[in-house]
């Protein structure tokens, strides 16, 4: 990319590249010190480490569509709102094993060009939803949802009344 081009035009050609699958972009859309933070797993420094995150996510989601809901953008900036698809059916992802199962994601990415190239991206996506479509966590509403809200909310509330056993005890 060059410092002419508009940062959602940037954007468009990184998301396009992504759903095509090409790992190239980052050599041509990224700067050397890119900086990307997402959100729900963590941050990547530098070109090795997003290529590195999009090979695992690829190869974990050989199907792995993704497509641009809207993008805008200032002299520097560009937001896309995006939705995804892919079925788990690959090698391990984020230490997690190929469950088969299909995800269905949205997600908006904040991002900040310098001449051209990617700065700086904060990468907002549902991690529950993407936690719940793998298999980490159990459907919404399901019987194992329900249980583990109910000890989740047992134990809250047997810390809370220890706590207030604790502090109405004379010393």
């Amino acid at each position: 990319m060059d410092a002419a081009t508009s940062p959602v035009d940037a954007a468009q050609a990184i998301f396009d590249a992504l759903r095509a699958h090409d790992l190239t972009i980052f050599d041509r859309a990224d700067h050397p010190d890119v900086v990307v933070d997402f959100v729900a797993v963590g941050v990547r420094r530098g070109i090795g480490e997003v290529r590195a995150f999009f090979e695992d996510l690829f190869a974990a989601f050989p199907d792995f569509a993704i497509r641009v809901v809207i993008a805008v953008g200032d002299g520097d900036h560009a937001v896309v709102q995006w939705q995804a698809t892919g079925t788990f059916t690959g090698t391990p992802f984020q230490g997690i094993h190929a469950t088969g199962r299909r995800i269905e994601l949205r997600g908006c990415d904040v991002m900040r060009f310098e001449q051209g190239l990617l700065k700086h991206n904060t990468l907002y996506y549902d991690g529950l939803g993407f936690a719940r479509a793998v298999g980490i966590l159990p459907r919404e509403g399901s019987v194992a949802d329900r249980a583990m809200t109910a000890a989740m909310n047992a134990e809250t509330d047997a810390r809370a009344w220890l706590r207030r056993r604790r502090t109405s005890q004379p010393r």
